[in-house]
């Protein structure tokens, strides 16, 4: 999202993060990664739960589709941060709207199961 920050921004979107880690895994992480968005803090996963986000277990390593993910990672030039509380929960992609409107939701499946920045961005037109 950090390197699409301002084509998010130039479609009239505001980004925000929600990390589980406490303060200071979030300042770590804001330095490490350099973005510049809000990043909020759900160490009790309030918000997680709220979404009805998934968690993953141990075997969702072995998946095929991790290792692609993995593979695509380095090759971009990113590399694991330090592990959270839970470095089983899986993440999600939202697109809010005024009005309480929810224009677009993803629920990660597995690891690197996110949404398409492509889409992201076409759900805020």
């Amino acid at each position: 999202m950090r390197e699409h920050h301002s084509e998010f921004t130039a479609a009239g979107a505001n980004l925000a993060a929600i990390g589980l880690g406490d303060l200071h895994y979030a300042q770590l992480f804001r330095e490490e990664t350099g973005i510049t968005f809000p990043l909020l803090i759900d160490e009790h996963r309030h918000a997680y739960k709220a979404a009805e986000l998934k968690s993953a277990n141990v075997f969702h390593l072995l998946r095929s589709e991790n290792a692609k993910s993995r593979a695509r990672a380095r090759a971009a030039g990113h590399h694991q941060h330090k592990l959270g509380k839970n470095p089983f929960q899986l993440g999600g992609s939202f697109v809010f709207a005024p009005g309480d409107l929810d224009r677009f939701v993803h629920l990660s499946e597995t690891f690197g199961d996110n949404a398409p920045l492509s889409v992201l961005l076409d759900a805020l037109t």
